[in-house]
């Protein structure tokens, strides 16, 4: 809420330089900002009374937006990658797998990797969770589990992320 906007009768009132001057008068305090060429923006709606401050409100505006942008260039994007076995896997069928997780973590993607159980292989969760553990060793040099092998529904999965270059503590 910014100048005439401000429905309060009565609010405490901070000048340009941080100083307070007081419970005004909404229109006392609307006068003493366009005195010095700069607008009133309501801070804290909900204090008894509300705080007012002078300030310039384009300018204010301005470096909350640089603010923002800044923070989102900041953030750091995690893709997420899927790579499906079957319990039944072999060999070579294994290691292609394997390099195509590998290369997912080098590119810093959390890597699932999950098993889908058919029909009656359900009841071997066993050999679905070894398979699982397998391909958890085989990566345990460029990756971290995040979550160990663990059913839902028909389905087993592990959550592997890159190692932070960082902070590794080995």
């Amino acid at each position: 809420m910014i100048n005439e906007r401000i429905r309060a009768n009565k609010v405490r009132l901070i000048d340009d330089q941080g100083n307070q001057l007081g419970i005004k008068s909404r229109n006392e305090a609307l006068k003493t900002a366009q005195d010095r060429d700069l607008d009133l923006m309501l801070v804290s709606p909900n204090a008894k009374p509300p705080v007012a401050r002078i300030l310039n409100y384009g300018k204010y505006h301005f470096q909350q937006q640089k603010r923002a942008r800044k923070s989102r260039q900041r953030q750091k994007v995690v893709s997420s990658k899927e790579v499906r076995l079957s319990p039944t896997i072999d060999t070579n069928d294994f290691n292609t797998k394997l390099n195509r997780v590998k290369r997912f973590i080098k590119k810093g993607a959390k890597v699932r990797v999950s098993i889908r159980f058919k029909g009656r292989a359900i009841t071997h969760k066993g050999i679905g969770r070894d398979v699982l553990e397998k391909m958890a060793n085989e990566v345990s040099d460029v990756a971290n589990v995040i979550n160990h092998p663990k059913m839902d529904g028909r389905s087993m999965f592990l959550v592997l992320s890159p190692i932070d270059k960082n902070n590794k503590n080995k």
